[in-house]
């Protein structure tokens, strides 16, 4: 099965090389999604990414007998749209650290006003200062890139990072939560022992869900492909070779 991989915000397609190799040996096959080229001409709603997403999926040459998409927090989120779509291109779904949505107007009021903090700052502020902000932030866990020259080059996407902290802001999206139990193909749910936050939004979901699991990642915090890449390409490998 090919897994389609979904970087978070402030990542990039290249966060997943390693993981990719590792689902390689495990003889999966996978594609890492760049987020920031969907963006890159115009805005573009949370609501139009999936079809947007399983467009590129259907049109691309089929070569496995079945697909899977992965997303990690941000991406998870745009994973969520895309499988709630009728019609899509995926048997399988793994969805890491991923909220499923605000469910109090004033709270998605507040994200929506701290995300155009972020975006101002992505757009025009100092970039090492931004990223330094970004990381340092407690949901993180203080966890460095693992590739901080990569992380900078990610300053040539600082206007598609602005956008998204508009466009795919958390305060941005409607609540999934009551549409969860739409998604009727397999999924993995996968949070870290340590991020206490999203293991309890991941054990709601996964009760919402007719046919999910939980995976904890041990001794992991928000961060699971990078905290325990090891671990989570074999649970991603074993998970999609025998389904649910």
């Amino acid at each position: 099965m090919d897994c389609w991989c979904l970087h978070g915000a402030l990542g990039m397609a290249a966060d997943w090389r390693g993981f990719a190799k590792r689902l390689a040996a495990g003889k999966t096959g996978s594609r890492a999604v760049d987020l920031w080229r969907f963006l890159e001409c115009q805005p573009m709603p949370l609501a139009d990414f999936g079809p947007a997403l399983n467009a590129d999926a259907r049109g691309e040459v089929f070569r496995g007998n079945g697909r899977a998409v992965l997303g990690y927090s941000m991406g998870g989120r745009l994973a969520l749209y895309s499988l709630l779509e009728k019609a899509h291109p995926w048997q399988a779904a793994v969805i890491v650290s991923t909220h499923p949505g605000l469910e109090s107007q004033a709270e998605r009021e507040t994200r929506r006003a701290g995300d155009t903090e972020w975006a101002t700052k992505a757009l025009t502020g100092n970039w090492q200062e931004f990223l330094a902000a970004w990381n340092a932030q407690p949901i993180l866990g203080h966890t460095a890139p693992r590739d901080p020259q990569a992380s900078g080059r990610l300053v040539m996407r600082r206007r598609e990072i602005a956008r998204s902290f508009v466009d795919w802001s958390l305060g941005a999206q409607q609540p999934l939560w009551d549409r969860l139990q739409e998604i009727t193909v397999p999924v993995l749910w996968v949070a870290g022992e340590h991020d206490a936050k999203f293991l309890a939004l991941a054990e709601r979901a996964v009760s919402l869900m007719p046919r999910a699991r939980l995976a904890i990642a041990p001794l992991s915090g928000h961060r699971v492909p990078w905290e325990a890449e090891e671990w989570l390409a074999e649970q991603v490998a074993g998970f999609l070779r025998a389904g649910l």
